[in-house]
């Protein structure tokens, strides 16, 4: 994920902006059986690579905050909290 938010940066170049790095990686990054089978239409299956690619599109815009090693250490010490 932070390769693909690099080469945002970028995109005054390759017009590759999170938006369209996220339309084109999503499906792979994101792959759902469900679109693959049968039981997906054309409307359906538009709708669901849609969803991935907004929550793609999401991570490359947070990816420091997401992927930093801060909020890796918070997750890992809560962890073993209980409520």
């Amino acid at each position: 994920m932070r390769h693909l938010a690099r080469l945002a940066d970028y995109c005054s170049i390759t017009n590759m902006h999170t938006k369209n790095l996220a339309i084109v990686w999503a499906p792979n990054l994101l792959r759902s059986k469900q679109i693959e089978s049968a039981c997906f239409s054309g409307t359906a299956a538009f709708m669901e690579v849609r969803i991935q690619s907004v929550v793609v599109e999401f991570i490359l815009n947070h990816v420091d905050v997401l992927f930093s090693s801060k909020l890796s250490s918070v997750i890992r010490d809560g962890a073993g909290m209980c409520l």
